[in-house]
């Protein structure tokens, strides 16, 4: 853990200079187009494609999304962004950081430089606020992407886990598909104006805390910051989560899974498709069938609603072998993302 002195006061209000002709500024409503074309360089320099579409984008520097999150851009005499940085605000003690940048730019690894070293003070305001003594920050940079694995080892970040992510095609067929014997599996209840139960939610929140109890990088998350978080996203839909039930000794169905999904855009003449945001199965229904049937639940929405593949993001490390279990389902890796991580500590 790397401790940081106490502060009089939050420097993430101060713009750090950048080197000429150079500044450093908020994002605004305008900037979005130029950012989209930033975010969508950054994958195509890290994947050979790119998916990255506007409404997100937006909803991060002026919607949503921009509420929990402090950022900066970097422009140059015409004004247009050639760097950006943000800051989330994810949990108590935890940070993440996305760092995109022009690397056509001469003055590019300073300004990373800089922008890294504002991160870190806007991490520990954000903690200062919510009162806690520590926090980590996370970046999620593609394998192999040597110039951007350079810019957060020098900012102190290191390397901790390694991150799948895959995509599996879905056939019309595959509409028929259902739960495996002794397990079912329905959608969260709605009322009549198309908000889900309370009740329901309150499961789905409990199901994944449990199910990632094991998982290395395991933190509470407030069920509010979590639903929170994803009405963030554009592609978010309530008719997208589910939930798994197996019965007890007694007969009676209980909890024992769930999964999270969003909709993923079109591309360019093609259709849009499923993301699986999260699927959790609790200690003791594993092993029952309970993942194989909320997958085979997604698959099957997705066929019946014109949907062409289902992609998701695991860890190559999971204790649970999860990796296995999707590629014996059809999903195969399309990229590689790893993630890094600086402990930070708080004095005072």
């Amino acid at each position: 853990m790397v401790p940081m002195p106490d502060a009089a006061h939050d420097t993430t209000h101060t713009v750090p200079a950048l080197p000429s002709p150079w500044r450093a500024r908020v994002p605004r409503y305008a900037d979005v187009d130029a950012l989209v074309a930033l975010r969508r360089l950054d994958e195509l320099q890290g994947t050979g494609e790119s998916h990255a579409a506007r409404p997100g984008i937006e909803s991060e520097v002026v919607g949503l999304a921009s509420w929990t999150r402090r950022q900066l851009v970097a422009v140059g005499d015409d004004d247009v962004p050639c760097a950006w940085i943000t800051v989330h605000d994810r949990a108590a003690g935890r940070a993440t950081v996305w760092g995109y940048f022009d690397r056509d730019v001469p003055e590019v690894d300073a300004i990373a430089d800089t922008f890294y070293r504002w991160a870190e003070d806007a991490a520990v305001a954000m903690a200062r606020l919510r009162g806690v003594t520590a926090t980590r920050l996370d970046e999620n940079p593609f394998a192999g992407d040597t110039r951007q694995l350079g810019w957060l080892a020098r900012a102190g970040y290191a390397e901790r886990r390694t991150w799948l992510h895959m995509v599996r095609p879905v056939t019309p067929d595959e509409a028929r598909l259902t739960a495996r014997p002794g397990v079912s599996v329905r959608p969260v209840e709605r009322h009549e104006n198309g908000l889900p139960v309370a009740t329901d939610l309150q499961t789905v929140h409990e199901m994944l805390e449990t199910s990632f109890q094991d998982h290395f990088n395991s933190y509470r998350e407030s069920f509010t910051e979590f639903v929170q978080r994803l009405r963030e996203d554009p592609g978010h839909s309530w008719d997208h989560w589910w939930l798994a039930y197996v019965e007890d000794d007694d007969g009676r169905p209980v909890p024992a899974g769930t999964v999270v999904c969003s909709s993923l855009a079109a591309p360019a003449g093609g259709a849009p498709g499923t993301y699986v945001e999260y699927i959790g199965v609790t200690r003791a229904a594993r092993g029952r069938g309970v993942a194989k049937s909320l997958l085979a639940t997604v698959i099957a929405d997705a066929a019946r609603s014109g949907r062409d593949r289902v992609a998701l993001e695991v860890d190559a490390d999971s204790p649970t072998r999860a990796d296995e279990l999707y590629r014996s389902l059809g999903w195969e890796t399309e990229h590689v993302t790893e993630s890094w991580f600086k402990d930070l500590e708080l004095d005072g």
